[in-house]
């Protein structure tokens, strides 16, 4: 089966966890990921900067190893990045700004690519939904 995987809650909530399980067993169990998406507090997830304490689980640092390692197409979305101050490169250097919390393997894109993710797959799951 074929999935497209959304995401829209920030790292620290439950919902990110399961988000990145149910991946890593999608994937386990043969499956294909054709899109990761991540939207409104989900792209605090593809940020670089956080630092979590020690005896708490680096969600952010998670799922950067999981689609690094996997090699995912994963996508965060531009306008609810820029909203929330995620910014690869070149948006910091559009938008003159210092800094820059958003590097590879993510990629910034539009909703288009959500919708073309449920075109491409058998399902979209959510989670974190509003």
């Amino acid at each position: 089966m074929k999935f497209a995987i959304a995401l829209f809650a920030p790292p620290h909530a439950p919902s990110s966890r399961r988000a990145l399980r149910f991946a890593q067993a999608a994937l386990a169990g043969g499956h294909e990921i054709v899109r990761l998406f991540f939207y409104q507090d989900g792209v605090h997830s593809a940020a670089s900067n956080p630092v979590c304490p020690q005896d708490e689980l680096d969600l952010s640092g998670e799922w950067r190893e999981f689609v690094r390692d996997q090699g995912l197409d994963a996508v965060v979305c531009i306008a609810a990045a820029l909203r929330r101050g995620v910014l690869d490169a070149q948006e910091a250097e559009r938008y003159q700004r210092s800094a820059v919390n958003l590097q590879a393997p993510w990629e910034l894109s539009g909703l288009g690519q959500l919708h073309e993710a449920t075109q491409l797959a058998d399902r979209l799951i959510c989670f974190g939904g509003p």
